[in-house]
């Protein structure tokens, strides 16, 4: 069976409106323990097409939540506009959530973190990759670079949930990138400006 261009639209806006109402009611709501009737009922479709397109609730959070990340993080982070200095480029990561904090907090500590924190680190890592081979003194083998990026990705992930979920309202993006770039170096053992200084 082919579908139609007509048909494919209507996947992609129903499929679109029911992440846009699944974001939506986590963030209002501040649990990711949504009913799916609310979900429909917010995106206009039928039960069935929820279903039929995601398969069940959490696998709509989740994909919202990369749907999400990939449209407005991952686009600002790998931004090939050489001018971005590594700091625009954990300062957009930071921004982002924090301008979504009210979705992120519910799904970080919500029966969803383990599959966001992996499919968040999945998405992230190449970046890290890219990252960790310019900080790296000499060639690494490609498994320690995938090792590297691994570390850097949990381990920001790590500082970056607790700091979406416990930090205080609002969340600084700026203070907290800077914090994130103070570590880098001791992570990296790259001296850091304030020791090459005389």
């Amino acid at each position: 069976m082919t579908i139609t261009p007509t048909r494919d639209r209507r996947v992609r806006r129903s499929r679109s409106a029911l992440m846009r109402a699944a974001i939506a009611l986590v963030a209002e709501r501040g649990t990711s323990s949504i009913p799916v009737s609310d979900i429909v009922d917010a995106a206009d479709v039928s039960r069935p097409l929820l279903y039929q397109h995601f398969g069940d609730r959490d696998t709509l959070l989740l994909e919202a939540a990369l749907d999400l990340a990939r449209t407005d993080l991952v686009e600002r982070v790998h931004d090939r506009d050489e001018k971005l200095t590594e700091r625009d480029r954990v300062l957009a990561a930071t921004r982002h959530f924090a301008r979504h904090r009210a979705f992120y907090r519910p799904m970080l500590t919500g029966p969803c973190a383990y599959g966001l924190n992996k499919a968040l680190t999945d998405l992230l890592s190449p970046f890290n990759r890219v990252w960790a081979r310019r900080m790296s003194p000499g060639d690494l083998a490609s498994e320690l670079l995938d090792d590297l990026a691994l570390f850097l990705t949990g381990g920001s992930a790590a500082v970056i949930n607790t700091w979406v979920i416990e930090g205080p309202d609002p969340l600084d993006p700026e203070a907290f990138t800077d914090r994130l770039l103070r570590m880098l170096p001791v992570v990296t053992c790259q001296p850091s400006d304030r020791e090459s200084q005389p």
